[in-house]
């Protein structure tokens, strides 16, 4: 990729509070709590976590989480959040200055319970390696969280812009421009489903997130609350609801190691 995330970490930051970003935060959120509830407590990575917000959230259920990310601004933005947090939530956080691509060497193998990885591989131009990774650090009986960029739908977010030009090269490829400035690359289910199957991985369930929200501006406010609740709500059913789910912008999928390798 093109210099990666770092080259739009700054746009990024900038538009954390909108309509787009908090649409993705919440769907994600509520999607992952239905596999990671409050008990038992586990032990969490979060490759890229960033700011920290599905981290965070995490912490709070009781989980230990374990935060990792090469931006040291992303980690002082994280940092500030959490000195405001009881103290019970901070000692449960610990945070780690690193690339994603690392993480085999910074953490034991079969040492956490649950990865996340959101927002991540799509600045991979292969993602095996990186899946190699999240292989190797999860536990028997681990939760996986991928949030990636739909392949299959590429094409959806030019085309309902009517940018004529980028639909030509989705419909023919995986790369893109995304809102930041970043050369990025997308993934398809079935691939990515057969890589994951491959490390041992089994994809659980899938959901799509920002169906209907994915072509608003980069900038766009928050509504007023009902608004902004019957918009969660109606993309929550619709990331879960065939056909819909198929053309969001983004795929979660969520894997679980094995408890044995005859489970």
């Amino acid at each position: 990729m093109s210099g990666g995330f770092a080259t739009g970490e700054q746009e990024w930051q900038a538009h954390l509070g909108t309509l787009r970003q908090v649409v993705r935060q919440e769907l994600v959120a509520r999607q992952l709590a239905a596999h990671l509830p409050g008990q038992p407590p586990r032990r969490v990575l979060d490759i890229g976590c960033g700011q920290g917000t599905q981290a965070l959230l995490l912490a709070r259920r009781g989980h230990a989480v374990t935060g990792l990310d090469a931006s040291a601004r992303l980690l002082d933005d994280f940092r500030a959040t959490l000195a405001s947090e009881p103290a019970g939530v901070r000692d449960r956080v610990r945070l780690v200055p690193g690339d994603a691509a690392a993480a085999g060497d910074l953490f034991p193998a079969s040492s956490f319970d649950a990865v996340l990885c959101h927002g991540v591989l799509m600045y991979f131009a292969d993602p095996g390696p990186l899946l190699d990774v999240i292989a190797r650090v999860s536990a028997p009986g681990a939760v996986v969280s991928l949030l990636v960029r739909n392949g299959d739908a590429l094409a959806m977010r030019p085309g309902l812009l009517g940018d004529w030009d980028s639909v030509a090269a989705a419909f023919d490829g995986d790369a893109y421009r995304n809102r930041i400035g970043v050369d990025a690359r997308a993934d398809r289910l079935a691939d990515l489903t057969a890589a994951l199957a491959a490390r041992q991985l089994p994809v659980r369930q899938w959901y799509g997130v920002r169906v209907f929200t994915d072509t608003a501006a980069s900038d766009a406010p928050l509504p007023d609350p009902a608004t902004l609740d019957a918009i969660v709500r109606h993309e929550e059913r619709a990331g879960r609801t065939d056909p819909y789910r198929h053309v969001a912008a983004l795929l979660h999928l969520i894997a679980v190691r094995p408890e044995s390798p005859a489970a």
